[in-house]
């Protein structure tokens, strides 16, 4: 979890929101092979700011829609949201499902 946001969550209530909210936070591994792409926004129009080594693991905190992907686990216009202004193509994470499995990002 990202120092922002730890910080809104204890701004909601406390410690125990940000033992529940962790709690409720996974990690999913990304396809087998695959050095991924961060954009910096949820398309394939928005720049790359950093490229994910084969076997990485993130971290999704919120889901939008965006540029419609085609990936190792189907197409997908769904883009993760793993940290401030990062995102990936859920098309390339494997989540067990082909929708949202995190709330909307705001």
């Amino acid at each position: 979890m990202s120092v922002d946001h730890v910080g809104e969550l204890e701004d909601r209530g406390g410690k125990e929101a940000v033992t529940m909210a962790a709690s409720a936070l996974r990690s999913y591994p990304v396809a087998p092979g695959v050095r991924l792409n961060v954009r910096s926004g949820p398309g394939t129009g928005y720049a790359v700011v950093r490229v994910l080594p084969e076997g990485a693991r993130v971290t999704i905190f919120c889901q939008r829609p965006g540029t419609t992907v085609a990936g190792p686990y189907g197409t997908s216009n769904i883009w993760d949201n793993i940290d401030g202004g990062e995102y990936v193509s859920d098309a390339y994470v494997q989540t067990g499902s082909d929708g949202y499995v995190r709330p909307r990002c705001s």
